[in-house]
């Protein structure tokens, strides 16, 4: 029970994550991502050097490909997603994640689909219908956010579903995983983009991003999907779109229109009638 507990305070960690990559407006994606990650990465590292444990940090490089290309790709995508695009848009579309791991565990992992699951997946198909065909007139550059949105979706949903054939990799390596992520994406950022000074709220909203979205809520994911009931986190995981959204509209990054109401409901709704198919 309490691994399971753990996985719902990472879903609770990542209904913040847009609301707080919006907080960080104006830091190029590539560099929020290299300082949440430094933040997350660093207090881990400490953390293992700590119990003594920096030990679980020699892993194949499969694994270590697996974890920083999950992360960094995820987190890059998605920040870059809320940079070019509108927020409740791009997170909304971020979101198929979920339905995306129902429809990826047939061809990766021999699970079947069925006719229930494959209704859901058709549900938030529609669901990017009404957002993207709704007629509203989207600034110059939204599809690209848009792309990186659908993007992120894919990426984590490989990550995640792939994560079971690497079930005996310790949760501590993720310390590992992050630091690394940090310093990819720091390498990446002096390359390809320019480096802005963060004022204040930027850099507390980073700070937020490492401490909790991008760091802890790592660490209490791998632990209730490797010892919680994963059945469970499965079908509230379809309980944070609809948290963050309304987050984000609560906090004036976006209206409650519609086309945001009929895709809130088209991909939750589908998300849930195909986690909870037997």
């Amino acid at each position: 029970m309490s691994a399971t507990l753990a996985g719902i305070g990472a879903l609770v960690l990542w209904a913040f994550l847009a609301l707080l990559s919006r907080l960080a407006a104006g830091v190029p994606p590539l560099q929020l991502t290299a300082m949440s990650f430094c933040v997350a990465g660093g207090l881990g590292l400490v953390m293992l050097a700590l119990r003594g444990q920096l030990g679980v940090l020699r892993q194949p490089p499969i694994v270590w490909l697996h974890g920083v290309g999950g992360l960094f790709g995820y987190h890059a995508l998605y920040f870059a997603a809320l940079a070019y695009a509108p927020a409740v848009e791009a997170n909304l579309l971020n979101y198929l994640w979920p339905l995306l791991i129902v429809l990826l565990s047939a061809p990766i992992l021999g699970l079947r689909l069925g006719p229930r699951r494959l209704v859901g997946v058709g549900l938030g198909f529609l669901g990017t219908v009404a957002l993207l065909g709704s007629g509203a007139q989207f600034p110059a550059g939204a599809w690209f956010g848009f792309l990186c949105a659908v993007a992120c979706a894919l990426t984590w949903s490989v990550y995640s579903v792939t994560a079971r054939r690497l079930a005996a990799v310790p949760t501590e390596a993720v310390a590992g995983f992050c630091a690394a992520s940090a310093v990819l994406a720091g390498a990446v950022h002096l390359a390809f983009e320019p480096t802005v000074l963060p004022d204040a709220r930027q850099g507390l909203a980073a700070l937020l991003l490492g401490l909790g979205p991008v760091g802890a809520a790592f660490f209490l994911w791998d632990i209730g999907m490797k010892r919680g009931d994963p059945r469970l986190l499965g079908t509230l995981a379809y309980a944070v779109p609809v948290a963050s959204t309304l987050l984000l509209i609560t906090a004036g990054h976006g209206a409650l229109s519609w086309s945001v109401a009929a895709a809130l409901v088209l991909v939750t709704g589908g998300g849930w009638l195909a986690a909870t198919a037997k």
